[in-house]
């Protein structure tokens, strides 16, 4: 008998480069381990009313690791009818749910504005369903990545949590610079395990409340672009902070810290 798929429809908005941001963080990132995976294996989970965000997945990892598979997965048996006439060659799709219906332990696993219909409490189990699901760590490789984050309707803004199979590892802030008057702004794309810790006392609201400081300090840099000033700010910032990336990743207007700096308390 079938498994009952795990989880709950989503409202399945999606757009075009919607995850542009993110898809080319992982590639970036993660297409080491892509390329040295026997079997590159990436799944878009809960992609959506449409496949737009399964297909440019594809497009993009191929970039960094040409043998990367994508599968689509969706607890929506109808969406997942609407998509099936865009499989094609490595990329197909699949009814399911947060029990992953694949063959084999993925290398990446994608979940874009699943989780933030649901409640705070379900995100620890919901994470540690998934990273189970992913390839195991070796000698040789970190194991397989979980992306879990939230993004607005049309990718300008984006906050992700990377998590391992050994459990969470990063926090990144992404947006397009130029739709922002503050850092802070991102704190309505926070993913659910963080967008209720924005509170004083909590280490996410110290660290946004710290970056807005280098920004407005940073000013000055604005005459240079939005871009020059936010590598400023995230400069000054990461002396108090832990950020796990360089120029190259600010320049894209994104900044990595550390998740246990970032974790909720308690």
């Amino acid at each position: 008998m079938p498994t009952r798929p795990q989880g709950t429809v989503t409202r399945g908005t999606t757009n075009p480069n919607r995850l542009r941001r993110m898809d080319r963080w992982i590639a970036a990132t993660h297409g080491a381990e892509l390329r040295r995976a026997a079997d590159p294996l990436a799944v878009d989970l809960g992609y959506g009313a449409a496949p737009w965000t399964a297909v440019e997945l594809l497009q993009r990892l191929r970039t960094a690791a040409p043998r990367t598979r994508v599968v689509g997965v969706e607890i929506d048996p109808a969406r997942v009818a609407a998509a099936r006439p865009y499989e094609r060659a490595g990329l197909v799709f699949r009814h399911g749910g947060f029990e992953v219906p694949v063959p084999g332990a993925p290398t990446l696993i994608r979940a874009a504005n699943v989780l933030r219909q649901y409640d705070e409490d379900e995100v620890t189990a919901a994470w540690d369903r998934l990273r189970a699901r992913l390839a195991p760590a070796t000698a040789t490789s970190r194991g397989g990545l979980l992306v879990e984050g939230t993004c607005d309707e049309i990718g300008r803004r984006h906050v992700w949590v990377a998590l391992g199979p050994e459990g969470p590892r990063t926090v990144t802030f992404a947006a397009r610079l130029g739709s922002l008057d503050r850092p802070s702004d991102l704190a309505e794309r926070l993913p659910k395990a963080l967008i209720h810790r924005n509170v004083p006392g909590e280490p996410v609201h110290a660290f946004l409340r710290d970056f807005d400081r280098a920004w407005a300090t940073a000013a000055p840099y604005a005459s240079y672009g939005a871009r020059q000033r936010w590598m400023r700010a995230v400069r000054a910032v990461s002396t108090d902070w832990p950020v796990r990336d360089g120029a190259a990743r600010w320049r894209q207007g994104e900044v990595t810290v550390a998740w246990e700096a970032l974790a909720p308390r308690g």
